[in-house]
């Protein structure tokens, strides 16, 4: 049986986006009837709708869909969550984790929805400051709990294969709300983080 795909496309979007791949392809001076090259526009066209797909999801709505009234107070942290994004400035990948905790205020959120909200945040044209910041101002204002902390840990194709090729340099942004601006709580979660 053949290899079927079950993702779905705007018809209208990859066919736009595929000549403009095409237009692309054949400025750098390739040839785009090669056979290796014959399917690349339309498979582009995808891969971006693919890793852009956060545009169209809403997280405060991810959150709401699985949110229970529950007593715990303490700390939850999910570390080591994957990420993959684009940055906006050359549409080069970035790649990392990202580790989030909250302080539950009366209410708990089913674990898997907070990588799904890095997730929308991260499919889209991105810069890791301001994701850093997007998810944190997401389950602060729709959680509500009494603290919340990202810290997001990623290595950026733009630096590694362009410009000042760095290799192995690793970028740290961070962001604390609440019962986490206090530096007991802080380094409670970092040291919980292994920072």
């Amino acid at each position: 049986m053949p290899y079927k795909s079950f993702e779905e496309y705007n018809i209208k979007v990859t066919d736009d986006v595929k000549s403009s791949y095409e237009n692309i392809i054949k400025d750098l001076g390739e040839d785009t009837s090669r056979e290796g090259l014959l399917k690349t526009p339309e498979r582009a066209a995808k891969a971006m709708q693919f890793l852009t797909q956060g545009y169209d999801q809403d997280p405060v709505e991810i959150l709401k869909s699985a949110m229970f009234k529950e007593s715990y107070n303490e700390m939850v942290i999910v570390k080591d969550i994957e990420l993959y994004s684009l940055c906006e400035h050359h549409i080069l990948p970035f790649f990392g984790k990202a580790h989030v905790a909250y302080i539950p205020n009366g209410q708990i959120v089913g674990l898997s929805k907070l990588p799904r909200i890095i997730d929308v945040f991260a499919r889209r044209l991105q810069v890791q400051e301001r994701l850093t910041e997007q998810v944190l101002d997401c389950i602060n204002d729709t959680l509500k709990p009494l603290g919340v902390a990202v810290v997001i840990e990623a290595s950026h194709m733009c630096m590694m294969m362009r410009g000042v090729q760095k290799q192995n340099s690793i970028t740290t942004t961070s962001g604390f709300r609440g019962q986490f601006e206090k530096i007991e709580t802080r380094n409670e979660f970092l040291k919980l983080i292994g920072k």
